[in-house]
């Protein structure tokens, strides 16, 4: 029996319960990990609540994407993983087929990558959504080089600050921007050349007097909403905006007509590249590696939480007040 959280209703924070539950071994294909961290994210809060772009199965489902510790017993057919292993979880699965909310996890061995030496657990877990996903959008969506500028909205997010690490690791400026100048601060000193407040200041009007009047390569955005049409609106002609969450649940007006600037715009989500290209996942975790071996790309963690406390951790990843991941530790 291992710890494992589960709900079985849809809702708040408050539905997440932790319980024991019998994990058994591991099928053909599969690994079983005991687990030492499991990072949280947006997802896993709009899945519980129902909100996310598939249902829970209930009436007891499983929770989470991410986890890193140690193999503790292999599957048949599996090839490259042996018990002892230290790996971390890519999420290369559903949550309704597989979870990471747990003491001990089974995951396919697909979704598992090697952990990188000197690198502990808790920033391990940290790694693997908000990196690949920033991967894809700058990398394998808006090829960014050097010089190129990238408007980073929702940046003190996991996501945010791993896009504009890549962004710099590939000699791009990125432009940060959040609601209020509380974090201005921690957001340069986490590497944004730029910040816009952009409750207190004209985005548009800033951006381009940032980048010449022209406006920037790239937009990655997670909020969505009424916004998007001034986000686009920052954006150069032949330029790309990506659409990869809903923070702000107001109607989005798309602007997928051409308003004579001729701008690309897509949504993005990160099982494009997980679960549906596994070329593009190859060159993901080989990037990303090569990015934490030399400590361009190192995960920012801004609190832990013990895996008893999951209800609590939940209500502080809603709150948005958070800058980097937020990160449940298991006690063994």
């Amino acid at each position: 029996m291992a710890k494992t959280v589960r709900f079985h209703e849809l809702g708040g924070p408050e539905v997440l319960k932790v319980e024991e539950v019998e994990i058994g071994e591991p099928g053909k294909g599969e690994l079983r990990i005991r687990v030492d961290a499991i990072g949280l994210n947006r997802a896993e809060a709009l899945f519980r609540a129902g909100f996310y772009f598939y249902q829970p199965t209930l009436p007891a489902s499983g929770i989470g994407y991410e986890a890193s510790g140690t193999v503790d017993a292999v599957g048949d057919g599996v090839d490259g993983f042996v018990p002892g292993d230290a790996v971390s979880t890519i999420p290369a699965f559903y949550m309704n087929e597989y979870a990471t909310y747990g003491e001990q996890v089974i995951v396919p061995a697909a979704a598992a990558v090697r952990r990188q030496e000197g690198i502990d657990a808790v920033t391990s877990a940290a790694v693997w959504i908000a990196y690949t996903t920033a991967y894809g959008m700058l990398v394998e969506i808006g090829q960014i080089g050097a010089g190129d500028t990238v408007l980073i909205t929702a940046a003190s997010s996991s996501v945010g600050l791993a896009a504009i690490q890549i962004a710099n690791h590939l000699g791009a400026i990125p432009i940060a921007t959040t609601r209020t100048s509380d974090k201005k601060q921690q957001l340069l000193q986490a590497g944004a050349a730029h910040v816009i407040a952009t409750e207190e200041e004209d985005l548009v009007t800033r951006v381009r007097a940032l980048t010449g009047d022209g406006g920037v390569e790239l937009a990655v955005d997670a909020i969505g909403g009424a916004g998007v049409h001034t986000v686009v609106s920052s954006v150069v002609r032949g330029g790309t905006l990506v659409l990869y969450g809903a923070l702000d649940p107001s109607p989005m007006p798309l602007p997928f007509a051409d308003d004579g600037r001729g701008r690309n715009i897509r949504w993005y989500y990160f099982a494009e590249l997980t679960l549906d290209q596994p070329q593009q996942l190859r060159r993901a975790e080989l990037f990303i590696n090569a990015g934490l071996r030399s400590g361009s790309l190192s995960p920012v963690i801004d609190r832990t939480f013990d895996l008893d406390d999951v209800v609590e951790a939940h209500r502080y990843l809603e709150s948005n007040a958070q800058v980097g991941k937020i990160v449940l530790t298991v006690r063994h």
